[in-house]
């Protein structure tokens, strides 16, 4: 089940801004426009994460804040406050609230989701998977291990990191720079063609028991775990 994220916001073009990065990342998303709704929201479905507005019509994100932690039901309920006010003594304002963490406007969307994940896994550690899915692909976190229609599938080290940055975003395409990024890290110095190598590996070792192709090549744009059609 999809991790739900409430956001409560009043400017309608971030809200769209963040309900597209969310669901992207693997969020169900519910929206509230003002304080008032965002407490009848919450009362009537408790979701995993509350991203929060400092200024809100009729109740404000402080007060919003507040009573989420007065109530017994949602008092670890783990709280952001999204605010465009930059002073050291308003983020302390906002954490005295109650807040988890607070990120000041304008922000890196994965930034954002990087510190959604951080305090979602640290109210609910159950919440962190242990076991990532795709079509008869499944990678056990725990036992270090990976299996296709169960049958073990054995990987190198970067093979296994690139195949598990897939399986959390299946479906998206990653250019090579991307994935240079995200599997061997920013300070890498490694050409691009380093990337093309390890796919090629991983490609091999997924495809031996003679399954469909689930590495899908973008010409002149990267790759993407996704069913080759």
């Amino acid at each position: 089940m999809k991790p739900l994220v409430l956001v409560v916001e009043d400017e309608a073009p971030l809200v769209t801004l963040l309900r597209y990065n969310l669901e992207r990342e693997g969020f169900a998303v519910s929206e509230a426009a003002d304080g008032e709704e965002a407490l009848l929201s919450i009362a009537e479905r408790k979701p995993d994460a509350v991203l929060l507005d400092w200024m809100l019509p009729v109740v404000s994100g402080l007060e919003v804040c507040r009573r989420i932690r007065r109530a017994a039901s949602t008092r670890v309920l783990p709280v952001i406050m999204l605010t465009a006010r930059t002073d050291e003594a308003d983020r302390v304002r906002g954490l005295d609230s109650g807040a988890d963490d607070y990120i000041v406007k304008p922000f890196s969307t994965s930034e954002l989701v990087a510190r959604l994940r951080a305090v979602i896994r640290r109210a609910q550690p159950s919440m962190a998977e242990d076991v990532l899915r795709y079509a008869d692909l499944s990678m056990d976190l725990t036992a270090h291990r990976v299996s296709r229609a169960d049958q073990p599938i054995h990987l190198g080290p970067t093979e296994f990191r690139l195949l598990q940055h897939f399986l959390r975003y299946p479906g998206r395409v990653f250019s090579r720079e991307q994935l240079l990024d995200r599997v061997w890290g920013e300070d890498a110095e490694l050409e691009m063609r380093t990337v093309d190598v390890h796919i090629r590996r991983l490609r091999k070792a997924l495809n031996e028991g003679g399954g469909d192709d689930l590495l899908r090549t973008v010409r002149s744009v990267g790759y993407a775990l996704d069913r080759v059609r």
